[in-house]
């Protein structure tokens, strides 16, 4: 019968230290809104996503949408941040005067709460989040959400599927550099 033999440690051996996780930055997309699509990617590099509403109610002031939307992105901030970079959809007409309006109050909110706390920020025109996600410019609501579909997601609306777009195309692009 063999005699098991076990080695012992050098005592002035080191021990291999493990790799760290890799953490990427949290990155932030925005689909500008009264129902406002996001797409978050965490530190942990996992993707979640959703709607919320700003819509005022009947009580509210004029300027109560855009303090929701501040506190909002404050206490995404502090609970899935830092926030590194944000992302958002850039249009430049609107069929509607007041989404014309509310997109302009929830941008200038936007850039101001970003300036703030020296978080990049940067617009991707609509055509360019189109074609990275479906290949055409023009593509559809049902085009964009069958395009979040098809890469694992499971959106509630179009505002959903832009935002997750978007954040992809940060992804995929490295914020537009390549």
């Amino acid at each position: 019968m063999a005699v098991a033999t076990l080695t012992l440690p050098d005592r002035n051996a080191t021990l291999p230290v493990p790799a760290a996780p890799a953490t990427r930055p949290t990155i932030l997309a925005l689909d500008l809104g009264t129902t406002t699509g996001w797409a978050l990617r965490a530190l942990d590099g996992l993707i979640s996503s959703g709607t919320v509403s700003f819509r005022p109610s009947r009580y509210d002031g004029g300027g109560m949408r855009y303090l929701r939307f501040t506190n909002w992105l404050t206490e995404l901030d502090q609970l899935s941040g830092p926030i590194a970079a944000i992302w958002y959809e850039e249009v430049r007409r609107h069929v509607g005067t007041d989404a014309a309006h509310v997109y302009g109050g929830l941008m200038a909110t936007l850039t101001a709460w970003a300036e703030l706390r020296g978080v990049p920020y940067q617009g991707v025109p609509v055509g360019t989040i189109k074609i990275h996600a479906t290949g055409k410019g023009n593509a559809s609501k049902e085009a964009m959400i069958g395009a979040a579909r098809a890469r694992g997601f499971s959106p509630a609306d179009d505002n959903e599927a832009d935002a997750l777009a978007i954040l992809h195309w940060a992804i995929d692009t490295r914020g537009g550099v390549r």
